[in-house]
């Protein structure tokens, strides 16, 4: 006997009040998760300075960034779960769970005492993070249908296009104003409105369970990242990759992750499904995804830390010099966003990518007296430049896919954008440390930026100006490093699709919905 499909739902033309009141669900816990990944950004100098042993000699920044990429690797490993669970446990459950994670994980970093506690507590707010994207995505898309989808993405691209704005700014404010336990705090009453929102405004759910979970594909993969990332963040505290505990846990992470590689063509639903790479579109662009990923967001969290550490701004300050890069993002995107549908995506990123090239190059001269309007300007050239890359690249990534495949190619372009944000996070950092050690004044002299009263002790203001010379130095020298990756990056770029192609992608309820980077 056949069981008979039962029919689609039909779905109003207009944007009703019924898909309004779901899509005010997930941009709560978009601007949660999104806010929560560049505001802890302007935090990194604080956090040097505050969980340190004494004053005069702040946490190398290597570490410190742990707090990026803790919550980056938490993410990454958790959104190829987020498809399984939601068959398993519904949705609606789901997403309650992710955000009653993410705000405990909230609640906790604001208690800690070290940095140790803190970077823990960031991977418990990754975890519930993680999966708000995503299944925010797959409730947009059941609420709305297929033919409101364009119209809900704009909604839900509010709070991506905000958050490398307001990010910085209300970091730097609530930490100029209160303290840096409040960039944590602030998530409380807003995960708990959500919590309660998401009760009573989402609809109940079927859980049908499909898929058996790739149990041995996440033992093999979230351990191999994790042991890999903390062994190149171990190499500035050794000042040398010659040390047991560097390539011993990079060695044990990279056998982990080519393990991972072997078994994930083996099950049926591998947690990753890299079959999916027979694909060109699709490998060309996740190729080029990590590149630019690495460099771009491993060079955008020094920017920040520049302002503070070198010119001694304000963590406030500091945020709202970084907002012409989100600026220059809003700009673009939605254009780049309709230009896709029209012009071949091959035709479209490499001019993103040479705004970005510019900007990174440019951020080579940086000094320590560089005027505040070039810097201004060269960033708001960089955000042009991302709004151009980043939106395109999924697009070609996901259009000649079959429906059944974009939740898999989805996921891959994710995990991708995640773990090359950790990658670059983890080598600028350890290239910036590695500069900033050549000179012995560079240091102290960021610390008087802090405490003015340590000038005399360092030798007078001739003596900081020379050590903030220096670190201005490293930081060019940095940035020069992410503008060599962000060139590299053009050579896959140029293999993106240049003549216009169909779409396999089918208009029918059964597609699922492609998952938001973040």
């Amino acid at each position: 006997m056949s069981a008979t499909a039962p029919p689609a739902p039909q779905y109003p033309d207009n944007i009703d009040a019924a898909v309004l009141k779901v899509a005010g669900v997930v941009v709560l816990g978009a601007i949660m998760s999104i806010l929560d990944i560049t505001v802890v950004n302007v935090a990194l100098p604080v956090f040097q300075t505050v969980f340190a042993e004494t004053p005069d000699q702040p946490l190398a920044y290597s570490t410190v960034a742990w707090t990026v990429t803790a919550y980056t690797l938490a993410l990454a490993t958790v959104i190829p779960l987020t498809g399984w669970a939601a068959d398993r446990f519904g949705t609606k459950r789901l997403y309650i769970m992710a955000i009653v994670l993410f705000t405990a994980g909230s609640a906790l970093c604001a208690t800690a005492t070290s940095i140790e506690m803190l970077i823990g507590f960031r991977v418990l707010q990754g975890l519930g993070g993680g999966m708000l994207m995503p299944l925010g995505m797959t409730i947009m898309t059941r609420a709305a249908g297929p033919h409101r989808m364009g119209r809900l993405m704009a909604i839900l691209g509010v709070p991506m296009l905000l958050g490398p704005i307001m990010g910085p700014i209300l970091g730097g404010w609530l930490i100029e104003h209160y303290s840096w336990h409040w960039i944590f705090l602030i998530n409380v009453p807003i995960g708990a409105i959500a919590a309660v929102y998401a009760f009573f405004a989402l609809p109940k759910d079927h859980t049908e369970p499909s898929e058996s979970l790739d149990v041995v594909g996440v033992l093999l993969m979230s351990p191999g990242l994790a042991l890999f990332l903390y062994g190149i963040s171990s190499i500035p505290e050794h000042g040398t990759m010659n040390n047991p505990e560097v390539y011993v846990t990079m060695g044990i992470g990279i056998v982990l992750m080519l393990a991972f590689v072997w078994h994930s063509f083996r099950p049926q639903h591998p947690l990753l499904d890299l079959r999916l790479f027979r694909n060109r579109n699709l490998t060309v662009s996740v190729i080029t995804m990590f590149m630019f990923a690495a460099a771009f967001f491993g060079g955008l969290l020094l920017v920040p830390t520049y302002f503070q550490s070198v010119r001694g701004e304000s963590t406030l300050d500091a945020g709202l010099l970084v907002a012409p890069q989100g600026i220059g993002a809003m700009v673009t995107m939605p254009i780049a966003g309709a230009l896709v549908d029209r012009y071949p995506v091959g035709r479209i990123v490499p001019f993103g990518l040479l705004g970005i090239i510019a900007g990174m190059f440019a951020l080579t001269q940086i000094t320590s007296t560089t005027p505040y309007p070039q810097i201004i300007a060269v960033l708001f050239v960089m955000g042009l430049g991302m709004g151009g890359t980043m939106m395109p690249i999924m697009t070609t990534a996901l259009k000649t896919l079959t429906s059944h495949e974009v939740a898999r190619g989805s996921t891959l372009l994710n995990i991708t954008q995640q773990i090359a944000s950790s990658v670059g996070v983890a080598v600028m950092s350890v290239i910036l440390t590695n500069n900033l050690k050549e000179s012995k004044l560079a240091g102290p002299a960021m610390a008087s930026q802090r405490d003015p009263s340590l000038v005399d002790k360092i030798g007078g203001q001739a003596v900081v100006a020379k050590g903030l010379a220096d670190a201005a130095d490293a930081f060019a020298q940095t940035f020069l490093v992410a503008a060599i990756l962000v060139t590299l990056t053009m050579v896959p770029a140029l293999f993106l699709p240049r003549k216009k192609e169909e779409s396999h992608l089918l208009d029918d309820q059964a597609a699922p919905a492609p998952v938001v980077l973040h």
